[in-house]
């Protein structure tokens, strides 16, 4: 580990063995729109990627049981870091923003690009990490470092809640069965600081019109 700023640095691998750990084995949710899932790597990565685990001719739910926690982490770091070039961003971001991809792709980027948006800086809302982007992501980032890092995870935290607002059926990722704060809401406020985090009267109110 490495410490900057008061933040503390991961390597990135060990970034994408947690997310590996975070995401859990072999689901096949009906309600995820990613469908069959083993370690956060979906079918359509694996079909996407030609990952034919069982040389069978095809990528099917099989082939996704088969996929091992090192290639999962290996998909990770190629596909959802590096590629997306999330690695070009501050390190104080990696974790959370790298996190994020791998739950909602592009999306991730996005929210970035509309928190900078929101900060002052001219960038396009696209979901690609271009030169614009990169740039302005340093510059706020410099400024305030924890304040940049807890106001993305606020910001992802929002996003998860909207989802729900409009999809009825996403609402038990955001609100467990019992009432509490559910794995999408406590997955971003594991990048937030304690003091940003919702109380349960503040997430109650605002799940509240769910029913």
């Amino acid at each position: 580990m490495q410490q900057q700023q008061g933040l503390t640095m991961q390597t990135v691998t060990d970034i994408a063995k947690e997310i590996v750990a975070r995401e859990g084995g072999y689901v096949n949710d009906p309600d995820d729109p990613g469908g069959a899932t083993n370690f956060g790597v979906t079918i359509h990565t694996m079909r996407r990627l030609g990952l034919d685990l069982d040389a069978d001719g095809d990528v099917d739910a099989a082939d996704v049981q088969r996929l091992t926690r090192a290639q999962a982490v290996d998909i990770f770091i190629r596909h959802y870091f590096e590629r997306p070039l999330i690695a070009e961003l501050p390190a104080g971001l990696h974790a959370t923003v790298f996190d994020m991809y791998v739950n909602a792709g592009a999306n991730a980027v996005r929210i970035l690009q509309r928190l900078l948006c929101e900060m002052g800086h001219s960038v396009a809302v696209d979901g690609a990490l271009g030169p614009q982007s990169l740039k302005a992501a340093h510059a706020a980032y410099t400024q305030a470092p924890q304040a940049m890092v807890d106001a993305y995870g606020i910001a992802r935290r929002n996003y998860y809640f909207r989802i729900a607002d409009r999809r009825p059926a996403s609402r038990k990722y955001a609100r467990t069965r019992a009432g509490g704060k559910g794995g999408w809401i406590k997955r971003a406020e594991d990048f937030i600081s304690a003091p940003f985090h919702m109380t349960t009267a503040e997430f109650n109110a605002r799940v509240a019109v769910w029913g």
